[in-house]
């Protein structure tokens, strides 16, 4: 098990040259771009800084890609057989069967997502192909800033780690005057958002 408090601003300009979302310290082109590309994730911490980035870039696609395909959301309906990626967008090839095109934009509604602003990661653990992380996400809430904290649950199969399931919890986050900002800044709350 790895323990470490880290918190990073996720504040995309370009996605080739910005800082990853993810907390790594490196550019995104370093770091997540890779798994987002398709190459697996090396484990579950990873994955989930993977997805935390791809909710901050707002790319549904990978989200549902890396969804356990027993837990994943499907449309109204239509259960999604288990290894099946669901269909996607008016450019794929139209769908087989009975099954119905779905774009990732209709299963995940990310246009009206929270706005990230950060990461912390408590601890992580992997025994075999089981994976756990409890990380807390904070976003911007109007003027205010809120969290979401999780212990997330991953299984790896067929070599691919999966978001399977989480635990969370969420609340208003009340940083004090002299407390990191809650950007992501490194700076303290009262010289920078307060």
């Amino acid at each position: 098990m790895t323990s470490h408090p880290d918190t990073v601003s996720s504040d995309p300009v370009h996605p080739q040259t910005m800082r990853c979302p993810c907390g790594s310290q490196a550019s995104y082109a370093d770091c997540c771009q890779r798994w987002h590309q398709g190459q697996p994730a090396p484990g579950p911490e990873a994955l989930m800084r993977s997805r935390y980035t791809a909710f901050v870039l707002k790319q549904a696609d990978y989200l549902l890609a890396t969804w356990h395909p027993d837990t994943r959301p499907t449309p109204a309906g239509h259960a999604t057989p288990t290894g099946d990626r669901p269909e996607v967008c008016p450019q794929d090839p139209p769908p087989t069967g009975d099954r119905p095109r779905v774009c990732p934009q209709e299963l995940l509604d990310l246009d009206h997502a929270p706005a990230w602003t950060s990461l912390q990661v408590f601890d992580s653990a992997t025994t075999g192909d089981r994976g756990s992380v409890h990380f807390r996400a904070i976003y911007r809430a109007g003027s205010g800033w809120g969290y979401l904290e999780e212990h997330s649950d991953f299984l790896r199969e067929a070599g691919r780690w999966y978001y399977l399931s989480g635990r969370t919890t969420e609340g208003t986050l009340k940083p004090g005057r002299n407390d990191p900002c809650s950007c992501g800044s490194g700076k303290k709350y009262k010289a920078c958002c307060l």
